[in-house]
């Protein structure tokens, strides 16, 4: 332990080397500011894992912003119908970038057993995704599963989405 104390006096060993881009995103990996998009019973559990018991707190996803200006991670929660889809595009447009978006819910993520008309099989068919959460409801820990995978995928420096839900997203935007 003296050992390293001289060294550290003598100025060796004192300084560390990294990029803009690493610090950068490890500070956005542990601060998301979400957008809670809540349409069905979904919302239950996730508004269970933002309780005391699981505490979204402790992996940066803390306090939901309901102003889709000061928000940069989306989490669509339920089952969105084609006349919410506007909707849930226009949201997404308004936040700024980066931005990401967590899927939650088999309805959210693949239309669940609506198989009708009037509900989006999908919302990668709106809004480029980012993760899917599994389920029906998923569990508090399958939403930290997925916030744990977003952090992972941030800090990797990774910036582009699933290439197939970003080119529909591009499709249906013109």
């Amino acid at each position: 332990m003296t050992e390293k104390r001289e060294i550290l006096r003598q100025g060796q060993d004192s300084f560390l080397t990294t990029t803009v881009d690493a610090v950068v995103n490890w500070g956005r990996k542990y601060s998301f500011f979400l957008y809670p998009f809540v349409t069905a019973c979904c919302g239950m559990e996730f508004m269970s894992a933002a309780g005391p018991r699981y505490d979204l707190d402790r992996f940066g996803a803390a306090l939901p912003r309901f102003s889709p200006r000061q928000a940069d991670l989306l989490m669509v929660v339920g089952t969105i119908s084609h006349r919410q889809a506007p909707i849930l595009k226009k949201v997404y447009d308004q936040m700024a970038e980066p931005k990401w978006v967590i899927s939650m819910g088999v309805c959210a993520s693949s239309g669940g057993f609506y198989r009708a008309y009037h509900v989006t099989q999908g919302i990668d068919e709106i809004v480029p995704v980012d993760v899917y959460v599994p389920g029906c409801p998923p569990t508090p820990e399958e939403l930290i599963h997925a916030i744990l995978q977003l952090q992972k995928k941030i800090a990797s420096g990774e910036k582009s989405r699933d290439r197939r839900s970003a080119r529909l997203a591009a499709e249906s935007a013109s």
